[in-house]
């Protein structure tokens, strides 16, 4: 059976002896490892050029030379990481090595099972530079606290019934599918969904599918090998690897192209990838959350997005509902952002006046919590009275209400009732699609945006398909 911290590795052994080389190379094939051994520095120098490498096993004294030369001459890999080997009395080089940037080393003669646990060491230490290069280059910060409050209650609970289920299954997670208008939190939604869960010592790796580049979002992803492609001098470990074992949020998932979607779904279902320039499969156990404001029904419809990936997706779905959909809790959420806001800018306690609340309450939100932090922050910072009125939220409401796409009363005020009549139960009915349509077919989120129960919302779906088949 294969050890998940060894298949598909691959490993170099540099050591004179040749016996120890094949038990060392038998003990790690039987883990599922690729090996290579050799027995001589020169050796070892043509197939460190030739091999896109994982491990190296690097004995100190060779018969040609010290082992120790080929870190001093930056002969590795960045990604490659440098395991020593000495004999007793030899720790001093061992040291050495270490100092000039091996990952561990091993006193011969050593335990069998000893291997196994210092090549895994090494694994995680190369992915946790993998992880702090991206995040170098990425800037993503690391967990938030989302706000639930009484209307996201029903989706609090959703989450909470999916931590139990990955407490169960433990690994080999089923992936999350998080839906949203921007600015809802979906992000926040994937960090408290890892942070929670039983992977929240693992790797959490943020990626925003839309901001990569489309010649690059292979490598980025799944990694490339040396000589994949002209710049590709040293081999580099892909976002999937690097985050094994933990989870990958794949923000704006559907900006990828089709054939990247099915490589993304490979990776989901069979839990495998395949480097860029490569020809081994790397097994990998990364719980994958995607998310988008898009609608991914119309997308399949219209061939922007593969339905094998949609359906292997939507399996656990997370639909956050636009922050003008929940009603006072905009409120609560607001005064907890102040809270938050005025300790980072070091002030003292602000309120919002009754004036202030009301104002909240009356702007739509576009651009949902997020809107409200930065509307928030900027009030805090430009009104100096204790009690916040938000007078610049008012000029942006009438602006608002008076644009022609502005749609705050839903009744047409030139309207009269037709001679014949005027069907109430049609008219409801039209409300209810209405709100259907508007919310992506959420009966919880329509029946939010029409004030009334998902059981009525229920009953009247039912009522309208039995008048549609001529039921009783």
């Amino acid at each position: 059976m294969q050890n998940s911290a060894l298949a598909g590795l691959s490993i170099l052994i540099v050591e004179d002896e040749a016996l120890l080389r094949k038990q060392i190379a038998a003990q790690l094939e039987h883990l599922g490892a690729d090996v290579t051994g050799i027995g001589t520095l020169s050796g070892a120098r043509k197939l460190i050029e030739d091999l896109g490498l994982d491990i190296v096993l690097l004995d100190v004294n060779l018969p040609d030379g010290h082992g120790t030369d080929l870190l001093k001459q930056n002969a590795f890999a960045a990604n490659t990481g440098v395991i020593v080997m000495t004999a007793d009395g030899g720790v001093g080089g061992a040291v050495e090595a270490m100092k000039l940037g091996a990952l561990d080393y091993l006193v011969k003669p050593f335990d069998a099972g000893e291997l196994p646990l210092v090549i895994g060491r090494a694994r995680r230490a190369r992915q946790s530079a993998r992880i702090e290069e991206y995040r170098r280059s990425d800037g993503s910060s690391s967990g938030e606290i989302f706000f639930f409050g009484s209307t996201l209650a029903g989706l609090q609970s959703q989450l909470e019934k999916i931590l139990a289920a990955d407490q169960r299954v433990e690994s080999e997670l089923p992936p999350v599918l998080i839906l949203g208008e921007t600015g809802t939190g979906k992000t926040t939604i994937a960090r408290w969904l890892h942070h929670h869960g039983p992977r929240a010592e693992q790797p959490l790796i943020e990626v925003n599918c839309s901001a990569l580049p489309e010649t690059l979002a292979e490598s980025e992803l799944f990694g490339h090998e040396r000589g994949a492609f002209t710049d590709a001098r040293v081999a580099r470990m892909g976002l999937f690897e690097a985050a094994n074992g933990g989870t990958l949020f794949l923000d704006e998932l559907p900006s990828l192209t089709l054939p990247l979607q099915a490589k993304v779904l490979t990776a989901i279902e069979d839990h495998k990838i395949r480097r860029l320039g490569g020809n081994k499969t790397i097994p990998v156990d990364a719980r994958a959350v995607a998310a988008t404001n898009r609608d991914l029904k119309q997308l399949v419809a219209t061939g922007q997005f593969r339905e094998d990936l949609y359906h292997r997706l939507d399996l656990y779905r997370i639909s956050i509902p636009a922050l003008r959909e929940r009603g006072e809790d905009i409120l609560t959420l607001a005064e907890q952002l102040m809270s938050r806001l005025c300790q980072r800018h070091r002030l003292p306690p602000r309120t919002i006046s009754a004036v202030g609340r009301k104002r909240l309450m009356a702007y739509p939100w576009p651009g949902n919590v997020r809107e409200l932090a930065h509307e928030l922050e900027r009030t805090l910072v430009f009104e100096e009275s204790e009690r916040l009125d938000f007078e610049h939220l008012l000029a942006a409401t009438e602006r608002a209400a008076a644009s022609p796409g502005a749609n705050t009363d839903w009744l047409n005020d030139r309207f009269v009732f037709p001679p014949e009549g005027f069907s109430l139960e049609a008219a409801i009915n039209r409300l209810l699609q209405l709100a259907l349509a508007q919310t992506s077919q959420n009966v919880s989120a329509a029946a939010r945006l029409l004030g009334v129960s998902r059981d009525y919302v229920r009953y009247r779906l039912a009522g309208q398909k039995k008048t549609e088949t001529g039921g009783n």
